[in-house]
């Protein structure tokens, strides 16, 4: 991966996984991802090639027990590398906010790169309970691991769809639009967008 732009990359070993995420947010959108969980790769690569981040993710996790940890971990780390890439976000655009359709599906994403953590998040209920081996309560929890650590504010709606898998993905390709958006830089903005002169 080329260390050229503002790059994260974070590690995290437990007794229960072991993580490595790299992330440059001025890429290209060339995606490496592994994770052992089929669909969870599928979406973070749909997060990297839509946003145009150069994403490299590896995960060793407890499969034999469930994906959870797995995916939780991921998350975490995930966010932790957005964080460190954003450095001290001076001359970020900061919100932004993407709508992005997948056939009967539809997620609508708004992000402040805030500094502070808060998740609003709602999709359709009486989705499928998996796809292949992703368990589709994990969506909310990936997006509140990823939220805690990248210290955003995060708002993602799905108000109508009926494919598990559609929905999903809507919500993963829409959040990487809002991500590259509010990370891009703004050549009017010289300094930190905020008028407390931090995030």
């Amino acid at each position: 991966m080329s260390q050229v732009g503002r790059v994260g990359r974070v590690e995290r070993t437990t007794k229960e996984t072991s993580v490595t995420v790299e992330i440059n947010l001025d890429g290209t959108g060339q995606v490496e991802v592994a994770t052992g969980v089929g669909f969870f790769d599928h979406m973070l690569d749909q997060l990297g090639r839509h946003g145009l981040f150069d994403l490299t993710v590896k995960t060793e996790g407890d499969l034999h027990i469930d994906s959870h940890h797995t995916i939780e971990d991921t998350a975490l780390a995930l966010g932790a590398a957005f964080r460190q890439a954003l450095g001290d976000k001076r001359g970020i655009v900061r919100f932004a906010h993407a709508s992005v359709p997948l056939d009967e599906s539809l997620a609508h994403v708004t992000v402040d790169l805030s500094g502070r953590p808060y998740l609003v998040h709602s999709e359709p209920e009486g989705m499928a309970p998996m796809i292949g081996s992703y368990d589709t309560t994990m969506t909310r929890h990936i997006l509140e691991s990823f939220v805690a650590q990248a210290q955003v504010a995060l708002h993602v709606q799905v108000p109508y769809g009926r494919n598990a898998h559609h929905i999903v993905e809507c919500q993963f390709k829409a959040l990487a639009r809002a991500l590259r958006y509010a990370s891009e830089l703004d050549p009017r903005q010289t300094g930190i967008p905020s008028t407390k002169g931090a995030l």
